[in-house]
């Protein structure tokens, strides 16, 4: 299970573990700085009963829903691995050479992500 899509290696483990971390810090940022917003003037200000139930309780309701969606959205922007062999076309980050065997990582533009190596079109 090595060469073909098996298993992580420790740089691609660290760097997912990294990417919930920082999706759950921002969430949970994101989802306080929300609530505080929403519910801080019935916490902070003597307002009717009527309003301060009603600020309370949809930041209540906000707070996961940001929460969830600011999750969701920074881990689905996660690059996905793809497996040695697999091309992909002019989005992704490799494509297959002319001999059709050989797969190179490119990026953007068609210039190789290597340092010092040189596409031979240039």
């Amino acid at each position: 299970m090595t060469g073909q899509g098996g298993r992580r290696t420790q740089a691609e483990r660290d760097a997912i573990t990294v990417e919930i971390g920082y999706a759950l810090l921002s969430a949970a940022f994101a989802a306080a700085v929300l609530f505080g917003a929403v519910a801080g003037p019935a916490l902070l200000f003597e307002l009717p009963g009527t309003v301060e139930r009603v600020l309370l309780r949809v930041g209540l309701i906000v707070m996961p829903v940001v929460f969830l969606a600011r999750v969701a959205s920074v881990l689905f922007r996660f690059p996905v691995r793809r497996p040695a062999g697999s091309p992909v076309t002019r989005a992704g980050h490799t494509h297959a050479t002319a001999r059709g065997t050989d797969v190179e990582t490119a990026r953007p533009g068609g210039q190789p992500s290597q340092p010092g190596r040189t596409s031979p079109d240039s």
